[in-house]
């Protein structure tokens, strides 16, 4: 899915509660990773990495420079000689910083989290860093309340996961003085390169 795809995707769910819903999520993520600039992590269930979501956020922390919302891929398993951008295991979550945000991504339909990924969020909310939780119907009760912030979708979702993945990390980016800046920036040198060339004198 791409920019143009997103946008469309939006139209068709202007005015609803999940448009609403994304944008209040990706905006407490935003304001997590941008305020406290502790590091945003991001991890998955033991069945499912959210390889989709880190690629989007990382996209969008490029293009409105914001570095802080570049996620580390937190893995369960790192399988020998992976490169050091793909080799965060579970230990990395002891290491977050109390300034720190983790999200956490369970789909509908996988394994809910297990007990050893749910006592290391509990410690990471503990230690002071703010949780949120994406997650999906089926996934059970207990991932919810160690989070700050949570997004559950609805069994028979629509938009699915992977779709809302897209719409939060489109919209992390927005409404920051910094990606507005970035973004005028950009206008400016469009027009700039699409005006008429000035008459001679």
């Amino acid at each position: 899915m791409d920019a143009v795809e997103v946008t469309l995707l939006r139209e068709v769910l202007a005015g609803t509660e999940w448009l609403r819903e994304t944008r209040r999520f990706a905006g407490a993520l935003r304001r997590s990773a941008v305020t406290h600039g502790g590091g945003l992590l991001l991890v998955g269930t033991d069945a499912y990495e959210p390889w989709h979501l880190a690629a989007h956020l990382d996209e969008e922390a490029a293009r409105c420079g914001l570095p802080e919302l570049r996620p580390t891929l937190v893995r369960h398993r790192v399988p020998p000689g992976a490169p050091d951008r793909l080799a965060a295991g579970l230990d990395r979550l002891s290491a977050a910083a109390r300034e720190g945000t983790l999200l956490v991504v369970a789909p509908q339909g996988g394994p809910p989290p297990g007990d050893g990924l749910l006592e290391r969020v509990a410690d990471v909310r503990r230690g002071g860093a703010t949780v949120l939780a994406l997650e999906g119907a089926g996934t059970g009760p207990r991932l919810a309340p160690l989070a700050h912030e949570v997004l559950s979708l609805p069994s028979a979702a629509e938009p699915d996961l992977d779709a809302v993945q897209h719409l939060i990390s489109a919209a992390a980016g927005e409404d920051t003085p910094r990606g507005h800046r970035f973004l005028d920036r950009l206008s400016r040198l469009a027009e700039q390169l699409l005006a008429p060339p000035p008459h001679r004198w």
